[in-house]
């Protein structure tokens, strides 16, 4: 018999930005993305902006804070909803005392592993203007590692912009194109990560459209829960 709603206590939790925009089927932030419950906690002041185009080690006590609130209502592991906060991964996980992934990026070393010899993981990311070496060496990625942005295009400008109203056509139109740009400058990437936590809708176009194993924060926190909640059989 499935437990009744108020006995469920989700195992993992969510450190959630402070956003306005549309959190559609597929995004981090909507509950219904996830086959299992989840919990989630608003970091006041955490703008997509302020993360991405600002210092995210300046808000670090306020995620140390949503996610001791997390810990306290029963969460054994704790995620964000932004890549770019793979900078706070070690000051995190040693303040919250329980395991923590801030980021898709950190799927990259395990990737690589996967892949054929001569092939590497790239990243499509809201702004490779702001995704720097020391957001890939906090994830352990290689400071190699193909890059490629939506910088300014409507889906980036929506989420950074943290506007009410997301175009979903032409998000996933500029996702996928950018996608296929980046295999067709880089013909060793063999498959592609997904910085932005607000991606993995698109993630299924992506892959149809570049015939490549797509990653995002979805297949981690996937792998991540299934360790905090083992199933039984």
């Amino acid at each position: 018999m499935t437990q009744p709603e108020q006995q469920i206590k989700p195992r993992l939790g969510i450190l959630l930005l402070d956003t306005a925009f549309p959190r559609i089927l597929g995004d981090i932030g909507n509950p219904e993305s996830w086959p299992f419950h989840v919990r989630y906690e608003v970091v006041k002041g955490a703008t997509p902006d302020a993360i991405v185009k600002g210092d995210p080690t300046q808000m670090l006590n306020a995620f140390i804070e949503a996610g001791q609130k997390l810990i306290a209502n029963g969460c054994t592991g704790i995620t964000t909803t932004c890549g770019f906060l793979s900078l706070l991964q070690d000051d995190l996980k040693s303040a919250l005392g329980v395991p923590v992934a801030t980021s898709s990026l950190m799927q990259i070393p395990t990737i690589n592993a996967l892949l054929p010899s001569g092939k590497c993981a790239a990243v499509l990311t809201i702004s490779a203007e702001s995704l720097t070496a020391a957001h890939l060496k906090a994830a352990g990625a290689p400071l190699d590692t193909p890059i490629i942005g939506t910088d300014d295009g409507a889906f980036s400008t929506a989420i950074l912009g943290n506007k009410p109203e997301l175009d979903v056509d032409a998000s996933k139109a500029e996702i996928t194109a950018a996608a296929k740009q980046l295999c067709a400058a880089h013909p060793h990437v063999g498959a592609l990560v997904l910085e932005c936590t607000n991606m993995p809708p698109y993630a299924a176009a992506v892959a149809e459209a570049t015939g490549l194993p797509v990653y995002s924060i979805y297949s981690l926190v996937s792998w991540f829960e299934a360790g905090l909640a083992p199933r039984s059989f």
